[in-house]
């Protein structure tokens, strides 16, 4: 398996590091490592080269560490890496599962477990780039953020949800605003609509995206596949983390169904600049993120195992923000011992 590896900014090279060698355990892999990031647009005015979505290509999968530094404005690192990639591989899934860990204490009062998968619209919506400003520096000016939400990419979107939908428990949650949003929203509806009807074997409901959050907290075990666009999907699922042990254990995959580009894995922690060079960065989001790659690839097998191992290794061993006082290196010993 050929996979482009790109380390990052912050505690992503730490995380990376560690998780490749897991992922040779498992699979034959031929690795390409691309100094991409925050380091490269401070060197060269750009954090990724003009033909890097061409090299992407060439791969089978990307696995991705972190992006931002505080020495480097926060969107240039997004908009020239992540969001380009997303963009230009059309990469429209980003598929976050929100799984408990045994042992892990979480916001939960009876600590009961919680499975359930963020599926959230990764190409438009608040993050197409639209907009503007005027007037700058005046007390006049004016920013305008143009939300983008076409019919093709919900209904994309949205027949992937009821697909898995249908291969687990059978339930669609789309967040929804069509209370206060005019236009974008009320064609989610629709489209989704549309979409449920050709899958009677799942059921959709329409949530408010607010009572929705509330519910992600309160209620968890009642979600299967949370449907969302882009910018209610980035807040959900960050909102979820928790109910899994912490951003440190939250993996996602950026994915195009049915093929045509690489997949890019990814923790969501970001590049936690706070932390970074001390050695104690939870490595289980990028391995998680890893078992995603592997499971996508036809790996299910092996994607299972390292499952399996983060859930056996978090048991004995844990870094600062599970609670304990391990390295990186050695939680990530600890998987894989049980793998």
């Amino acid at each position: 398996m050929k996979v482009a590896v790109i380390p990052g900014d912050g505690i992503g090279p730490e995380v990376v590091a560690v998780t490749v060698p897991l992922l040779e355990r498992l699979v034959p892999l031929e690795v390409t490592e691309l100094d991409w990031g925050s380091e490269r647009w401070l060197r060269e005015g750009a954090a990724m080269p003009a033909d890097a979505v061409e090299t992407a290509r060439a791969h089978d999968a990307v696995l991705f560490g972190a992006v931002g530094r505080p020495d480097v404005p926060h969107d240039v690192p997004v908009w020239q890496l992540i969001l380009r990639l997303r963009q230009s591989l059309d990469l429209y899934v980003n598929l976050r599962p929100v799984t408990s860990w045994p042992g892990l204490d979480g916001p939960l009062r009876d600590g009961a477990d919680v499975d359930f998968v963020v599926v959230r619209e990764n190409t438009e919506g608040e993050y197409a780039g639209m907009g503007g400003r005027s007037h700058v520096g005046t007390d006049d000016e004016v920013a305008v953020e143009v939300a983008v939400h076409t019919r093709r990419a919900v209904e994309r979107v949205a027949r992937y949800a009821f697909e898995l939908a249908a291969r687990r428990r059978g339930l669609v949650s789309l967040a929804t605003k069509s209370n206060a949003s005019r236009f974008g929203y009320p064609l989610w509806d629709e489209v989704v609509a549309d979409v449920a009807a050709r899958h009677p074997d799942v059921r959709l409901e329409q949530v408010f995206v607010d009572a929705l959050a509330a519910r992600m907290i309160e209620r968890p075990r009642s979600l299967d596949v949370v449907l969302c666009s882009n910018l209610f999907g980035d807040i959900l699922s960050d909102l979820a983390a928790p109910l899994q042990g912490g951003l440190g254990m939250a993996p996602s995959a950026n994915l195009r169904p049915g093929g045509g580009a690489p997949g890019l894995f990814e923790p969501v922690h970001g590049s936690a600049p706070d932390i970074a060079g001390t050695g104690v960065a939870n490595p289980c989001g990028c391995i998680l993120s890893a078992a995603l790659l592997l499971r996508e690839a036809g790996e299910g097998e092996g994607a299972a195992r390292l499952e399996r191992a983060v859930g056996e290794a978090v048991l004995r061993v844990r870094t600062p923000d599970l609670g304990g006082g391990a390295t990186t290196t050695e939680l990530a010993d600890a998987v894989a011992a049980a793998l």
